[in-house]
């Protein structure tokens, strides 16, 4: 392709994007593509002559839009939000044709220190200690990993990384029953092994009893093991728990424990003032995470970590043969030294793009109207005789089931699952699902930048109408 055809197909794709974003709404949230519909609309062998843009683009309208799902359409309540924005789509679209590659200070020099701008911002913005030094990784997941492997190397002088953990004894890490199963997997990854990961039992709000992590730590300690890290949750996955912060926080200062903060999605609701309680006690913290791909109308990916000591960091993951060698040496951040990557795309300057466009009230603006949004609902379902919450609702989450009178509690069950599969059937809203107390719940979630009260209002009708007539 030539620039001239460039110029024509770039002009022609930006019309349908911008359309597409207008008219969203107009497309199931979710398909009703069955498994391998697509992938026999597809050619089993690559074309040996290139193809034309127009024949590409034709295929790429008539196959694979009507088989993705919408994260971006005002009904989609599922999961978390995954949320873009157009500021961040055109920063995308300048960070796919400047193709940087941003391991270094060298290799970009404008990329790396826009991200130590962007990432102080990000650490002012949500009230997070001056002390914290922050990096994008692509995701929470990463993020986890990163932290366990850091205090893996800090408890063990960073002697591990050479010899192994053989003969370093069993390293036991500790989270809430509600953690995300990202922490099960970096357990793994860590090579600490996803046995010696203590989940720690909740009280009535679904929060980790500091008692019983005291108590954990402690018979570890006796049995002769390794305490290497901590995870408290702000905002768990199932249903937006929230950990006591400062009293875990107390505990891992008191036996030298690591402890990692992750607020993959609820972290961006730190902008907001009257949301700062959750984060007290993070000055105890060695290492915190939140997504702004998330939350913040940043395009995914897009996961700011932050940890305490830097130098710790480093020492983790440095590895400079010569050719990595610069001049600059250590009076520039080289970010490929801060998590597992060498390769690093420009992420930052969609994050740039999305804080100047919006501005920190802009942004307060739109998590602040989702909560309100969230708990507005909350209390409508609440009202209701033959419906019920199964969880506090802090943010912009909440869980809920349907419970008619004169049906046994063993029917639930399968009643709320037909009624869920319905709901997603239509096509019209997308929602999740999980277990609160072996009980299964239906998960809401509003975060999408297009989704506003007339949408929360239709969802809500929708799921009466669908619980009603579901037998």
């Amino acid at each position: 392709m030539n620039l001239d055809d460039f110029r024509k197909n770039a002009h022609r794709l930006v019309d349908w994007m911008a359309d597409y974003l207008e008219n969203i709404e107009d497309y199931p949230v979710k398909p009703a593509t069955k498994p391998g519909e697509i992938l026999a609309r597809l050619d089993e062998k690559a074309p040996t002559d290139p193809e034309q843009m127009d024949d590409i683009f034709r295929d790429f309208q008539e196959i694979i839009l009507p088989g993705m799902t919408h994260w971006q359409h005002p009904g989609f309540m599922a999961y978390f939000p995954a949320n873009a924005s157009p500021p961040s789509v055109l920063a995308e679209m300048l960070t796919a044709t400047l193709a940087a590659q941003c391991m270094s200070w060298q290799t970009s020099p404008a990329a790396t220190e826009l991200e130590e701008r962007v990432m102080d911002w990000l650490r002012d913005m949500t009230g997070l200690p001056p002390g914290f030094h922050g990096v994008i990784q692509d995701s929470a997941s990463t993020s986890m990993l990163v932290a366990f492997l850091v205090a893996r190397e800090r408890l063990n002088e960073f002697k591990t990384n050479h010899s192994g953990l053989d003969g370093a004894g069993r390293h036991c890490c500790y989270a809430s029953a509600e953690v995300h199963s990202s922490t099960d997997k970096g357990i793994r990854m860590a090579g600490l092994g996803s046995d010696n990961l203590r989940k720690i039992p909740l009280d009535e709000n679904f929060s980790m009893i500091p008692a019983e992590l005291d108590k954990a730590i402690r018979a570890d300690i006796a049995a002769g093991h390794k305490p290497t890290c901590v995870v408290a949750t702000l905002g768990s996955t199932s249903l937006s728990a929230i950990d006591p912060l400062r009293a875990i926080g107390e505990i891992c200062r008191k036996y030298r424990v690591w402890l990692h903060v992750d607020a993959a999605w609820a972290g961006s609701a730190l902008i907001l003032p009257e949301y700062r309680w959750m984060i007290n006690g993070i000055g105890l913290a060695d290492s915190f995470v939140f997504n702004p791909h998330k939350w913040l109308l940043t395009q995914f990916d897009c996961s700011a970590f932050f940890i305490r000591d830097k130098a710790a960091l480093i020492r983790s993951f440095e590895i400079l043969p010569e050719y990595l060698k610069t001049r600059e040496g250590n009076r520039v951040n080289n970010y490929r030294d801060w998590g597992p990557g060498l390769g690093r795309r420009f992420r930052a300057l969609k994050l740039w793009f999305v804080i100047r466009s919006y501005g920190i009230t802009g942004l307060q603006d739109h998590v602040r109207r989702h909560i309100d949004m969230g708990h507005a609902l909350a209390k409508q379902v609440e009202k209701e005789p033959d419906f019920e919450l199964l969880a506090p609702n802090p943010l912009a989450l909440f869980c809920f089931r349907y419970h008619p009178e004169n049906i046994s509690e063993d029917l639930l069950d399968s009643l709320n699952e037909r009624i869920f599969e319905a709901i997603n059937d239509s096509g019209e809203i997308y929602l999740t699902q999980t277990r609160i107390n072996g009980k299964y719940a239906i998960r809401l979630v509003s975060g999408s930048p297009w989704t506003t009260r007339q949408h929360i209002d239709k969802a809500w009708q929708i799921i009466k109408d669908m619980a009603r007539k579901t037998k």
